[in-house]
């Protein structure tokens, strides 16, 4: 039997219904962005040739850029071949398991500076194909030409980690429902419309229309939640929290709690996960470092601070910016200032003497120092939103990047410290950085833990600063400093709330019982999951009867954010080690059976699933088990060794 809902409500001792919640009235239906055109024609027009428009269309003449005229390309000695017959459009490839296999195109992924094909693999599963168009040179490149995987590995192309059902399709498309079967692991995906529509921020559209067409009427909307407009989510607050939480759900790096898209005005915190500032996607001083999108880095910022929206500088309906180079910082950053801004300055910042390069140079730019630019998917470059000052004197210490020697690679960060130390003598942006901790503290898991704890009781920093600081904490610190850690599940920050959930657990006795029900009372939903999982190390035989009814309510929250991601292997790593917890053996063997299943080449699950049987006493099972871990993949060490041991039995 599969690893599935039922499985994860016996895990949890919940009993087999999920949690779910049924509206009165049912919800407004999706009337489709040209709906919203005939009224609103200027935003319409703005948006219909916007990035957004282009996230995900049909394949067509119109919509396809690359040459599908007979074009060949060849990467590791396995060739691809572009063509159309008519109006379809196919892709032939060695590149695929018992290839070459011909493939028709049943999608494209954006429009520019790359665009990307999406085929059907399996009934209802697209996949994105790793050889993508360059829209500017106009070529065919591979997305990872320094890779050949295999067909069978999960990273390849045809793998899940590159499902666009599973791990693309919600931020391309409105209204997008992935509709995972795990029993049959097939997809049956729906949405109300492929591309990033007007109702995929300001939610579906019938009470409005209905609203529209009948306002002099004095209408009042039938749909609860909606606005007096008829609206989900209509941007008219003055709070920029509002704007940015909507951005942030696709412009981030972040794991989802729902099964496709949030309805629009949910809080980013009751959907999503965020990253925090971990190794291998940031720098220690919080710089970009994977793909991590923009929410993460805004986060971190002054500007988010003091109140700037994603509209200030973005045109939310073309997606473009609102001036062109720096002006679209001196609408703030100038002489004149902004009314709106008060804390900031009013001094010429577009000037040599600010920037002291030549006026209108690629340095002269305010992003060249201030939002330093990298490169993804090959062609793509993507700015950091953390609008820093540029800091060679903290690479220097711990070897990060730095603004100045983007540009100046033939010199040192020591020559770019000293130059910044000559122009700006006495500049308060040169002191200690929470890098420095960040960085010691990756390095050495035994040692940095009273900084650590400092940066993180320090409310002058950013939420997801503190966060990160509690996540990189652990168990450097004693009991003490532990329940000041947990002190901070009464912080404003949902992101240090959360973060601060384990240091409850260590402490068993009434009062960390108390502190871990709040947690789990916590009124946002990513702060009570985290607490949901530390319920699991914790005893609750004896806990109030309030406590054990908020760890119930909470891990039926947990359930069903799991539910929604059993087509992700590393959701069943998570269900092997929750059962493992748990000391339910036969439960984790099954989560790492599905989680190979899934990932062939996921060798931690093979291992625990061997090692699993082993301490059972199913030495046939395990047996069966290395031999097919070991097909897949044959040379990993730990397996080696597993078969070692069979050997000398």
């Amino acid at each position: 039997m599969h690893w599935f809902r039922r499985g994860l409500a016996v895990l949890f001792g919940l009993g087999c219904a999920m949690n779910s919640t049924v509206s009165a009235e049912p919800p407004p239906s999706y009337v489709g962005s040209a709906s919203c055109g005939t009224c609103h024609s200027a935003e319409y027009s703005s948006w219909k040739t916007s990035h957004h428009a282009d996230a995900w269309r049909p394949p067509s003449a119109e919509s396809i850029a690359g040459d599908f005229d007979e074009a060949v390309f060849e990467h590791g000695g396995r060739t691809t071949r572009f063509f159309r017959e008519g109006d379809r459009f196919f892709i032939e490839t060695e590149d695929f398991t018992d290839g070459p296999k011909v493939l028709e195109v049943k999608g494209v992924g954006g429009v520019e500076p790359l665009q990307q094909y999406l085929v059907e693999t399996e009934p209802g599963k697209l996949q994105s194909f790793d050889v993508v168009w360059d829209s500017e040179k106009k070529n065919w490149f591979h997305l990872y030409p320094d890779q050949l995987l295999p067909p069978d590995d999960g990273f390849h192309w045809s793998g899940p980690y590159k499902t666009w059902n599973a791990r693309c399709a919600e931020c391309h498309a409105t209204d997008f429902r992935k509709n995972y079967d795990a029993r049959t692991r097939r997809y049956s995906s729906t949405q109300a419309e492929t591309g990033v529509g007007c109702e995929a921020c300001h939610g579906p559209g019938e009470a409005h229309v209905e609203w529209a067409a009948n306002k002099d009427a004095g209408l009042q909307s039938p749909f609860p939640g909606t606005d007096d407009r008829g609206l989900l989510q209509s941007f008219r607050e003055t709070i920029a929290e509002t704007e940015i939480q909507q951005c942030a759900g696709c412009h981030s790096r972040r794991e989802p709690f729902e099964d496709g898209n949030p309805a629009p005005g949910t809080p980013f915190h009751d959907s999503y996960r965020l990253a925090l500032l971990r190794e291998g996607l940031y720098h220690p001083d919080g710089q970009i470092l994977d793909e991590v999108y923009v929410y993460g880095s805004f986060l971190q910022s002054k500007m988010y601070a003091k109140g700037v929206r994603c509209s200030d500088c973005h045109d939310p309906h073309s997606a473009r910016l609102k001036a062109d180079g720096n002006a679209v910082c001196t609408q703030c950053h100038s002489s004149a200032g902004n009314p709106a801004f008060t804390s900031l300055a009013n001094k010429s910042y577009d000037d040599p003497a600010h920037h002291f390069h030549e006026p209108d140079s690629a340095g002269a730019a305010c992003v060249s120092c201030h939002m330093i630019e990298r490169t993804y998917m090959g062609v793509d470059g993507r700015r950091d939103h953390s609008f820093r000052v540029p800091r060679p004197d903290v690479s220097v210490k711990i070897g990060t990047p730095n603004a100045c020697n983007d540009c100046h690679q033939d010199k040192t960060a020591a020559w770019a410290a000293d130059i910044l130390t000559n122009r700006y003598p006495g500049s308060r942006h040169r002191g200690p950085h929470f890098g420095e901790v960040f960085s010691a503290a990756r390095a050495n898991t035994n040692r940095g833990g009273e900084d650590l704890l400092d940066i993180a009781l320090h409310d002058a920093f950013p939420g997801i600063v503190r966060a990160s600081a509690l996540n990189l904490l652990g168990t450097r610190i004693g009991p003490d400093q532990r329940a000041l850690a947990a002190g901070l599940l009464a912080d404003s920050d949902p992101l240090v709330r959360a973060a601060a959930v384990p240091f409850a657990g260590f402490d068993t006795d009434g009062n960390g019982i108390a502190l871990l029900t709040v947690a789990l009372e916590d009124p946002v939903k990513s702060v009570r999951i985290a607490a949901a999982r530390q319920v699991l190390r914790v005893p609750l035989a004896n806990a109030p009867e309030r406590s054990r009814l908020s760890a119930r309510s909470a891990q039926r929250e947990w359930q069903d954010s799991l539910a929604a991601k059993l087509d992700f292997p590393e959701t069943h790593m998570a269900l092997g080690g929750t059962a493992l917890v748990l000391r339910n053996s036969r439960a984790a063997i099954r989560a790492f059976q599905e989680a190979t299943a899934l990932d062939p080449q996921l060798a931690e699950a093979w291992i625990m699933q061997i090692r699993l049987r082993m301490a059972a006493g199913d030495l046939a099972g395990a047996e069966v088990a290395l031999q097919r871990a070991l097909q897949n993949i044959p040379d990993n060490a730990v397996l080696l060794d597993l078969k070692r041991q069979f050997t000398s039995r």
